[in-house]
């Protein structure tokens, strides 16, 4: 008997093409087609090209090599009304595109936690290292990384030798455990907003435990390193899976890395791994976890008043919006007395995880991002930008000189627990 014919995944990404109708919505809402000639928009590159990709007997090269422009930030996927992974289709055309050859820049950009793991110890150098102007220039003349783009500033004290130390004591009422996703940011970069998140978890009665993890995978993936992305996707399943068998909910401040842990091993890496959907539906982003402890009637509204009467500006980055979830950080900053937050109209800050940092890209990143910056200029740099990415909070403060803050950070404020 000859062997069953396999079916067709018409799931994944590639067969969505066929729901194109060409109506042209994704191309309206992207934020780099109007700002550069060099990205003919998510429709032509995506499911108009997978045509061709499809087709492998041509033996052709994809017709599409502007697809490393497309940015990834997934509002193509958000806004077609026919259920088309646009996005998605696309990056896994960029994995084809370089085809296994991962220039040294992209591969340096795609290990931001072995950067974290060894720059910490030399904080202080290599943050003087990235705001020397001439070694700015050699880097930008040998690696291709843009002289001005926000390299992330280091912390010599990792997240987790603080956490050893200072494991905040939950606080009653008790309501179990929660197993904090820190990322590589959070470990290395951006310990304030672990150290925020982490604070509110316990103020809410959580005992919170930190997992063994390694990075997400996220920059690897975004920058066409498949097979890595894969091998870091699969020890972080094998280390949270126990946790999402016993009923600990997974909570993540970075909302690109949870974002990951919820779609993008599905989606994109089309990972085969027998825990992917069960954690998948464990993990929650920061502020999702907590509106939902409020609408439960769990959530401590012990808020002090904060703000002193401004207007601050909150941006929902592109991989909040992907979650599905709404803006649940508004929802929060609703409870907090005379605290005003209006949401930003703009669709994209630009930095798109590593993409705004290549030379090449830099200066479409800032366009993309500069009706953001231009509302944040108007409503005063002299006040916090609110944003749970942490790539998008260094591309505001790059481009505007105003602080940027994780929601976390506004949540710890107003219950205190600063310090």
């Amino acid at each position: 008997m000859s062997d069953p014919i396999t079916r067709f995944d018409h799931h994944q990404p590639e067969y969505t093409a066929d729901l194109c109708i060409k109506c042209n919505i994704c191309t309206a809402a992207c934020p780099v087609a109007p700002v550069t000639d060099l990205f003919p928009g998510p429709k032509t590159v995506g499911p108009q090209a997978q045509r061709f990709r499809m087709n492998e007997e041509r033996g052709d090269d994809s017709p599409d090599k502007s697809v490393d422009y497309c940015s990834g930030c997934g509002i193509c996927t958000m806004v077609c009304p026919h259920g088309v992974k646009i996005m998605e289709m696309n990056v896994r055309a960029r994995e084809k595109l370089y085809d296994g050859k991962i220039p040294l820049r992209n591969r340096a950009l795609g290990r931001s936690e072995l950067l974290g793991k060894y720059g910490h110890w030399f904080a202080p150098i290599m943050n003087w290292g990235t705001k020397f102007r001439p070694a700015r220039v050699v880097i930008e003349k040998t690696f291709g990384i843009h002289r001005d783009a926000p390299l992330p500033p280091f912390e010599f004290q990792t997240f987790r030798a603080w956490f050893a130390r200072h494991q905040p004591v939950a606080e009653p009422p008790l309501r179990g455990k929660v197993a904090y996703f820190h990322a590589c940011a959070g470990n290395y970069f951006d310990t304030r907003t672990s150290k925020a998140a982490v604070k509110v978890l316990a103020h809410n009665g959580f005992d919170v435990e930190l997992p063994e993890q390694n990075c997400c995978g996220l920059p690897m993936q975004s920058n066409g390193e498949f097979v890595a992305a894969r091998n870091y996707a699969r020890r972080n399943l094998d280390r949270l899976a126990a946790y999402a068998r016993a009923g600990i909910p997974i909570v993540g401040a970075s909302t690109s890395c949870t974002l990951s842990l919820k779609s993008d091993y599905r989606e994109i890496l089309d990972l085969d791994h027998p825990d992917r959907d069960l954690v998948a539906e464990h993990t929650y982003d920061l502020s999702e976890f907590l509106l939902m402890l409020h609408q439960r009637g769990e959530l401590k509204t012990n808020f002090k008043p904060i703000g002193a009467g401004e207007t601050l500006i909150y941006h929902a980055p592109c991989q909040q919006k992907a979650h599905n979830i709404g803006q649940p950080a508004l929802d929060l900053f609703d409870l907090i007395p005379a605290l005003r937050v209006r949401l930003a109209d703009a669709a994209c800050c630009g930095i798109a995880g590593t993409y705004g940092y290549k030379v090449e890209k830099y200066q479409i990143g800032m366009d993309v991002g500069r009706p953001l910056f231009e509302q944040v200029r108007a409503n005063g740099v002299d006040k916090p930008v609110i944003c749970d990415s942490e790539t998008c909070r260094w591309q505001i403060t790059h481009a505007t000189g105003a602080r940027s803050v994780h929601p976390a950070q506004i949540l710890a404020q107003a219950y205190g627990l600063e310090g």
